[in-house]
């Protein structure tokens, strides 16, 4: 019956994402990216190709499986990597990653398109980062007795997996050879349904790709300009709850208002047009690195790409998204950079976002009204106080450092069980 209504489920999604084809953007990139899929992996993938497969849900599952992407890669120089994402938030992005041969999004799960899918492929070891548990193509990928790790996972307690009624859920987590998961909390999750013998607690991959960047850091000539010897606060993934609130605590700072670097999470011409109206006294990117005036108290960021070096310059750095129940997003890229972390209070779901506010490195802040009030209290109240700046910005980086090494684990594993090399 479970395998039933999964079916059903795929048809009313192929349905239903046809149909908002018609009339959303996102919606239309999923099915085209798909129309000649197979067509396309024949011609690209050959049958004397040694495969890795790694596949991702979006943007942020590939920054967590990155580095080990990238460690493969180097580790294991014979074997080509195919990468696969099922959102185009994540394949429009990284569509021509250079770290993969091979970047496509992946055919909607179903027993033709998996048992397809893997003659094609041929893949010696198969990576999911995090979450996606396609039923059809983890069955299949298990009865060839294919290598399949999850990586980075997190799992929850109101997740199917723990309820009455999640026994396919369960059986999908057994296909695994192995789960390496975030936190003690998710492992224990995992040992209460008898998979305590495939799961170990890794840590999460993102803490080793954030420091990677961290050491990569070059200057971006155009927002040291504009920063200049002002105080600064950057502002990154903002939608636009944040946007709002920023602009009225900026508006209660007055005088004492630093200058605001913001990077939208969505980068559209209507998106930017609403900044410019909401932050009269701005400056786009693109004009300032075209001699634009530096003397604005805002830049707004048009492209993307920048972020995780943008919160280099930031005094005090905000993540957005935390405003509403979608959750903050990537609080590590501006953490790794010692710097105190602002955030809605819509973190709890984020295991290193509550681990970053418990080491004292994040603050989270309430907004109900929506007036700014509270957060231009909090930010005055690090301007007048020196010494607790400094002790929440260090705070933050000790976080941080202190929790890499997920990647070198899971290469590890793969190195000690000689997945790649039997």
């Amino acid at each position: 019956m479970a395998v039933f209504l999964y079916n059903i489920f795929l048809w009313l999604f192929r349905a239903g994402i046809r149909i908002a084809a018609l009339f959303n953007p996102k919606a239309k990139k999923w099915v085209n990216g798909r129309r000649h899929i197979f067509t396309e992996l024949e011609k690209a993938i050959t049958a004397s190709d040694k495969t890795i497969w790694m596949h991702c849900a979006s943007l942020g599952e590939f920054e967590q499986g990155r580095p080990v992407l990238e460690k493969l890669r180097l580790s294991y120089p014979d074997h080509k990597i195919l990468l696969t994402f099922f959102s185009p938030s994540g394949y429009e992005v990284q569509k021509n990653y250079k770290g993969a041969n091979w970047v496509f999004y992946l055919p909607m799960d179903g027993a033709g398109n998996a048992r397809r899918f893997l003659e094609i492929v041929h893949p010696s070891l198969v990576i999911f980062v995090k979450y996606e548990f396609w039923y059809y193509y983890l069955k299949k990928i298990k009865y060839r007795n294919i290598p399949l790790l999850l990586i980075s996972a997190l799992f929850r307690e109101d997740m199917s997996f723990f309820k009455w009624y999640g026994g396919l859920q369960r059986k999908i987590l057994s296909r695994f050879d192995h789960l390496f998961v975030q936190t003690a909390a998710s492992k224990k999750l995992i040992d209460d349904i008898g998979l305590g013998d495939i799961c170990s607690v890794s840590g999460d991959t993102r803490f080793d790709r954030v420091i990677e960047i961290a050491a990569q850091f070059q200057p971006l000539t155009a927002i040291e300009q504009f920063a200049g010897n002002s105080r600064v606060i950057v502002a990154g993934s903002t939608w636009p709850e944040d946007e709002i609130v920023l602009q009225k605590a900026f508006l209660a700072l007055g005088p004492y208002a630093p200058k605001l670097i913001l990077a939208p999470h969505e980068i559209t011409d209507k998106r930017l047009e609403e900044l410019s109206r909401l932050f009269p006294d701005s400056v786009r990117y693109s004009s300032l690195a075209n001699g634009g005036s530096v003397a604005a108290n805002c830049l707004i960021i048009d492209n993307y790409g920048m972020l995780s070096r943008l919160y280099h310059y930031g005094h005090i750095t905000y993540v957005g998204g935390g405003l509403t129940s979608n959750g903050v997003h990537n609080v590590l890229e501006a953490a790794v950079y010692n710097k105190i972390v602002f955030m809605g209070p819509y973190y709890q779901k984020y295991s290193e976002a509550v681990g970053l506010v418990e080491a004292g490195g994040g603050i989270s802040f309430t907004d109900e009204k929506r007036d700014g009030v509270m957060l231009a209290q909090l930010i005055d109240a690090l301007w007048k106080d020196e010494e607790d700046l400094i002790k929440g910005s260090e705070a933050a980086g000790n976080y941080v450092r202190s929790n890499r090494g997920a990647t070198q684990i899971i290469l590890q594993y793969i190195q000690e069980k000689r997945l790649l090399t039997s």
